[in-house]
């Protein structure tokens, strides 16, 4: 089995059962709901105590339970073409440019972790229709700068 074929055994489950995301991620517990998503849809792995109770919850095999827990291949097609997703690579290649600017302003020479990162998603009411609120938050990591000597500092942090 394939790990996309397991992602699409887990949505037919899920439908199958008239599941929600938020029903699921309640019952697996121990992580946050869009890394348990993120595990399921085949994009991170879940460590063997979640891994069990997600095979529990959809009765998958053992060879199944095992894929859950792999290191998976990330990431997806460039640029993507589902609207809502390519909407936040639109943010990116509109807004990048300034957040890298000011992030540098505010940290120094390096990015912002996409590993050591949090997510938080909530709907907000609005007259003129729902708003969708992201909040992310991810660790500052500053280039090293290799062989620095005579002064120079060894990071990128922001210099005073």
């Amino acid at each position: 089995m394939k790990r996309e074929e397991l992602t699409e055994k887990i949505l037919d489950i899920k439908r199958e059962k008239g599941w929600t995301w938020k029903y699921i991620t309640t019952e697996i517990g121990g992580m946050s709901d869009v890394m348990i998503v993120g595990a399921l849809l085949g994009q991170m792995k879940l460590v063997k105590p979640l891994a069990e109770k997600a095979a529990a919850l959809f009765g998958l095999s053992e060879v199944e339970k095992r894929m859950l827990n792999e290191v998976p291949h990330r990431g997806s097609q460039m640029p993507p073409t589902d609207p809502l997703i390519y909407r936040f690579f639109e943010m990116v290649m509109v807004n990048g440019p300034a957040w890298k600017a000011l992030i540098e302003e505010e940290f120094g020479d390096g990015i912002m972790s996409a590993i050591d990162f949090d997510f938080q998603m909530e709907r907000v009411a609005n007259p003129k229709g729902d708003r969708v609120q992201f909040v992310m938050s991810g660790k500052f990591l500053p280039y090293k700068y290799y062989g620095a000597e005579q002064g120079v500092p060894e990071y990128g942090f922001k210099e005073s």
